[in-house]
């Protein structure tokens, strides 16, 4: 039997010539990430391997996002703690607030640290956005984010694998957050529990490099192990244009076994809104639209991208946020602001009264810049929607794309972009 896309990168990372569904590798790593949460955990997990250097300071990226700029003294101790660590071991890809910061997923990828083909691992669950670029990455716990700094390995068990076959094209409001809700809506979210969701079809060219970093990033959603896609000419010209490595492209055989095949066609699709209190609680605009909301969130490592904010800009122009709506923008990176203010966008957004911050995960997880009181409701361009995750455990977090939470934001409740564009 074949082998499926992710499990030909694990066994070359493992120097095996195949491996299969179920097996234990020990696999070679291209990349460890950490971030402001889990690198201080991971930190003091260093010293029981008895290094005392990282295996590659080159190979290993902390990025402060989570709490950051520091919300209070106890965000601030666990900043200085990773900016200590990547001092002390010479760290080459840290980032620093307000230098070249950004969120992790979305700086990663912007940088040039992931290639086609690499094994990453990261200390977040959310690591799986890689995939984009035809990598396998997952989300480790810190104890294996310090085992990787120390010796460049770590252990897997090889995922089985669910086929995605994606065909047409896109609806004009509708974008990848749509499909992987779409998605997530039809499998549940341990649809896909620690398997490799591979993304092919010849819909996919018709899929954004953005569109897949979405999708990618939301697999965890879904409960997988990652989300992969095939390096395709989109994908490398995105890889050359952000400086990455030389990719190794690896492709699923003919024969690869899969548990399931689910075909998505994308001319099919609504946009999508998540409800309370789980991503796979989904419903078409159709039946969404008219919910009366009091927050809208545009940002994060899943929708903080500049063409999220381009499609909200689009919306947003010559119109006003509802004024009983608080509307809060978040490019993801720095890189990303910048090329937002010189397209004009931020001026968009403060001019219709939307809020425009620094780049953060902020809100997401419940951080700061957006925690939502008792009974309010937010739709929200994030990934997760659980009971609690931003803010009080009464209020309620509707999941969308950008469009939506644009024209939600003018409307005042939650509002299918093409009403409020016509």
């Amino acid at each position: 039997m074949g082998m499926t896309m992710t499990q030909k990168i694990l066994a070359r990372h493992a120097a095996k010539s195949e491996v299969h569904a179920g097996e234990l590798i020990l696999a070679n790593l291209d990349l460890v990430l950490g971030n402001d949460i889990t690198t201080p955990v991971a930190v003091g997990e260093f010293p029981k391997f008895s290094r005392k250097c990282v295996f590659d300071k080159d190979k290993i990226a902390l990025v402060p996002d989570h709490f950051t700029p520091n919300k209070d003294i106890k965000a601030a101790a666990q900043c200085a703690t990773m900016r200590n660590f990547a001092n002390e071991q010479h760290i080459t890809n840290y980032f620093e607030v307000g230098h070249d910061c950004g969120v992790e997923h979305a700086l990663l990828p912007e940088t040039g640290l992931v290639t086609a083909g690499d094994c990453v691992i990261g200390a977040d669950s959310h690591t799986c956005t890689y995939g984009a670029l035809g990598a396998f990455s997952t989300g480790i716990g810190s104890t294996d984010m310090a085992c990787g700094m120390a010796t460049g390995k770590t252990w897997f068990k090889v995922p089985a694998a669910i086929k995605v076959v994606v065909i047409g094209a896109k609806p004009k409001w509708v974008s990848g957050k749509d499909l992987v809700l779409h998605l997530i809506g039809m499998i549940g979210v341990d649809g896909a529990r620690y398997m490799s969701l591979e993304f092919t079809g010849d819909g996919i060219a018709n899929l954004t490099m953005d569109d897949r970093f979405t999708i990618a990033n939301m697999a965890i959603e879904a409960g997988a192990k990652n989300g992969i896609f095939p390096v395709d000419a989109a994908c490398l010209e995105y890889l050359k244009e952000h400086g990455a490595k030389e990719p190794v492209i690896e492709t699923a055989d003919a024969d690869a076994e899969y548990v399931r095949t689910i075909e998505i066609d994308l001319s099919s699709l609504r946009p999508t809104v998540a409800f309370p209190h789980l991503p796979e609680n989904t419903k078409t605009i159709d039946e969404a639209k008219g919910i009366k909301i009091d927050q809208v969130v545009i940002g994060s490592c899943t929708n903080g991208r500049i063409s999220d904010l381009a499609i909200a800009a689009e919306i947003i122009k010559g119109r006003k946020v509802a004024r009983h709506v608080r509307a809060i923008v978040i490019p993801a990176t720095q890189k990303i602001w910048l090329e937002a203010l010189e397209k004009g966008y931020l001026k968009t957004f403060a001019e219709a009264g939307c809020v425009v911050s620094t780049p953060t995960c902020g809100p997401c997880l419940g951080g700061y810049m957006g925690i939502l009181a008792k009974g309010e409701r937010a739709v929200t361009t994030t990934n997760r929607n659980f009971v609690g995750r931003m803010g009080h455990i009464e209020s309620e977090i509707y999941l969308a794309s950008p469009a939506v939470a644009a024209a939600s934001a003018i409307k005042g409740e939650i509002a299918d972009p093409e009403e409020v564009c016509k």
